[in-house]
């Protein structure tokens, strides 16, 4: 199918072929017959994606921050790498979607194949949506009408927040496409309503919908203005749907103004503050994010779950309905806001409109009316690469990868094809990242298919980057398959799937089974096992992690999902132990600080040869601290590894340091050493009673973390 992408490194806009996608629970599969250009917010890509480093560091002071910060624990090189990936990703744009619903995904029970429905989906022929993000079109509003629908929401969002009586004066800064459709809502609300702006035309139109105008153009006071407009008192509100780096907006907004006015911010502006200002007349000054109530919950968005109406009226969905009714009713005409319409293989020229100085509003695509030959299929062939990528002679080892996320698409991905593999298929669930680390990294083809990638005969490896919960079942049906297994760290969630994975892999004619526990390939941990084997008796190890803070709602911390950071990423550390020590984990401990998500904790690690390990895993330190430190006390010696970049001893004969020039935490390292095992017919890199070992601990201690807080 055909979709629009933009690069975030040059601000181009590419109309790809990119395979189609299918519905998940909970979601819906979209025939797009219409789509709408938001102007402000993808004028802001491309811009961005046009300026160059500079001018993008000045745009997003925040992300300097944390470059600077990489770059004092990793090193310049992994940090400028990282920038570069992360620019390097393509933005699959668009918001504002309409068209007919051809497939529904487990259960969806509110809607129907046949369904015309107005959606965020994006800018592509088909697009899977949540049913959250979905409202069914009324039959007498046009495909080009229910584009808007996404939008209105937005503005009405901010009137919700406004929360307007009859008769009320309320201010609009901005007469953008948000902000015209604002004035209508307002007015709908029996509002009266002074618009401003500095285009002539779309002054015109506020006057159209009921508005009076200011002409800042003209440089007429747009705060004497509000004080004749509000009959000397001040307006009651002023939201502002402006996009400016200006604070300006805010302060005359501030001085409009009467006592306890309300200041609902839904565009984007400075916000530099003067208390002053808000002081003295106790102003309510509010951020409105996006549709509504819902908005960035995954229970709401990703899972279905639904805000009870008698405690949430308004949903990002309901206002979808709303603005939807309001169409069908007359009360908003959408008509007049629509500026430029073009076939979505014109797709390029409508960007240069929004990108350029010509005069324009809603830009409306238009898509062909039973799609493209091509956009139901799932899997679509990549070119070749300008530059051929070597390929190992030999037979084995024809990989195909399943996930195509930040961490595949960064570090796993390159690091496989660096081994000289033959990259047939990856997939991905929506199909654009996929098709990037494809197109990057050399792969023939991309998928949104993982059954047809497990079924292709000529794929003897698969390599599984997916969410934690996903991967026992994929390991299973990929060693079902007779395919050769490697699996990002964790290998699974619980016992059972252990038991079940321990079954398929122990037979003496299995598949090989390999688990992404990469530091032990390190180099710097290649010498220190050297080193250690010739120090006599037990040993001790600690391990300090400055994991840092993530979010409770992350899914790395959902039970369920992401099984929480002990097993998720915890257990890197616990195998870093287990390799150097060389000897199994006979007991583990675990003590949890009492913070929100139970991700500051200690393990304590006994081992068969009297060893005693320590995992201190924390989230409630500084970034300027190294991330990761290992240090091993053995024979009246000490080593001591600094974020895998400075190795230092202390009493060893003949060693003092190994230190490197950039970070290597082995992620080449161990992908080559599973491309050779697999090519060489075994054994596996990590003996398979390790892998299950480690697994088996992690789950156990994390059950353990979650008794004791319960």
């Amino acid at each position: 199918m055909k979709q629009i992408l933009q690069s975030l490194k040059t601000g181009t806009v590419e109309l790809a072929d990119v395979p189609c996608p299918a519905p998940g629970r909970g979601q819906i599969l979209i025939q797009t017959a219409m789509t709408l250009v938001s102007a402000g917010t993808e004028r802001m890509l491309v811009d961005f994606g046009k300026a160059g480093w500079l001018d993008k560091a000045r745009q997003q002071p925040d992300k300097v921050r944390m470059v600077l910060e990489k770059v004092r624990t990793d090193g310049l090189m992994p940090t400028l790498e990282a920038v570069r990936n992360k620019l390097d990703q393509p933005v699959a744009l668009g918001y504002c979607n309409v068209g007919t619903v051809i497939a529904v995904g487990p259960g969806v029970e509110s809607f129907s194949v046949g369904d015309r429905v107005a959606s965020n989906g994006k800018h592509a022929e088909r697009v899977v949506v949540p049913v959250n993000l979905c409202a069914r079109v009324p039959d007498g509003v046009s495909d080009e009408s229910a584009a808007f629908t996404v939008l209105g929401s937005i503005a009405l969002q901010g009137i919700r927040l406004v929360g307007p009586t009859l008769g009320e004066c309320v201010v609009v800064t901005g007469l953008g496409l948000i902000g015209l459709m604002t004035v209508q809502l307002l007015r709908a609300h029996g509002c009266r309503v002074l618009g401003l702006d500095y285009d002539p035309a779309k002054l015109e139109l506020a006057r159209r919908f009921g508005a009076e105008t200011v002409d800042l153009r003209a440089g007429a006071d747009p705060v004497s203005a509000a004080t004749a407009f509000s009959r000397g008192r001040g307006v009651d509100a002023v939201i502002i749907t402006a996009a400016t780096r200006s604070s300006e907006p805010v302060h005359q907004a501030a001085l409009m103004c009467r006592k306890r006015g309300r200041i609902v911010l839904v565009g984007v502006t400075g916000l530099e503050l003067s208390r002053a200002d808000f002081y003295e007349k106790e102003l309510i000054f509010q951020v409105s994010c996006s549709y509504g109530p819902g908005r960035y919950d995954p229970n709401y968005e990703d899972r279905g779950q639904d805000y009870p109406v008698g405690f949430v009226r308004w949903t990002e969905q309901r206002n979808f309905e709303a603005v939807l009714d309001m169409l069908a009713g007359g009360a908003i005409d959408a008509a007049p806001l629509v500026s430029h319409r073009f076939g979505i293989e014109a797709c390029e020229r409508a960007y240069e409109v929004v990108g350029g100085a010509e005069p324009s509003l809603g830009i409306l695509l238009h898509y062909p009316d039973a799609g493209s030959a091509r956009a139901g299929e799932r899997t679509v062939a990549l070119p070749p690469p300008a530059t051929p990528r070597a390929v190992a002679a030999g037979r084995g080892a024809m990989v195909g990868v399943i996930g195509a996320g930040n961490y595949a698409g960064a570090v796993l991905v390159p690091a496989f094809a660096a081994t000289g593999a033959r990259l047939r298929t990856i997939a991905s669930a929506g199909g654009v990242s996929g098709l990037h680390a494809g197109r990057r990294n050399g792969f023939e083809q991309a998928t949104t298919d993982v059954d047809a990638l497990l079924a292709d005969a000529e794929i003897d490896t698969v390599v599984v980057s997916t969410r934690h919960d996903t991967h026992a079942r994929y390991v299973l049906q990929a060693a079902a398959a007779g395919k050769h297994v490697f699996v990002e760290k964790p290998l699974c969630l619980t016992l059972d799937e252990l038991a079940r994975i321990g079954e398929a892999a122990g037979g003496p004619t299995a598949p090989l089974l390999m688990v992404g526990l990469n530091r032990r390939f390190a180099p710097q941990v290649a010498r220190m096992r050297e080193l250690l084997a010739s120090a006599p008796g037990p040993k001790a190890l600690v391990m300090t992690v400055n994991a840092g803070a993530i979010p409770a709602s992350h899914w790395t911390q959902d039970p369920v999902v992401g099984g929480g950071r002990l097993i998720g990423e915890a257990c890197h550390f616990i195998d870093l132990l287990r390799f150097l020590c060389g000897a199994p984990i006979v007991q583990a401990e675990v003590a949890a600080m009492d913070d929100a998500t139970l991700d500051t904790f200690t393990l304590t690690l006994n081992f068969a040869d009297g060893s005693l390990g320590t995992v201190h895993y924390f989230a409630n330190g500084s970034k300027a601290f190294p991330k990761e430190r290992v240090e091993v006390f053995a024979a009246g010696r000490v080593l001591q590894l600094d974020n895998f970049r400075r190795l230092t001893g202390f009493g060893w004969p003949g060693f003092k340091s190994m230190n490197l020039w950039r970070q290597d935490k082995g992620q080449r390292a161990c992908a080559l050493a599973f491309v050779e095992a697999v090519r060489a017919g075994g054994p596996a890199p990590i003996p398979l009673d390790e892998l299950l070992e480690v697994a088996r601990v992690s789950i156990e201690l994390a059950g353990r973390k979650r008794a004791c807080r319960a």
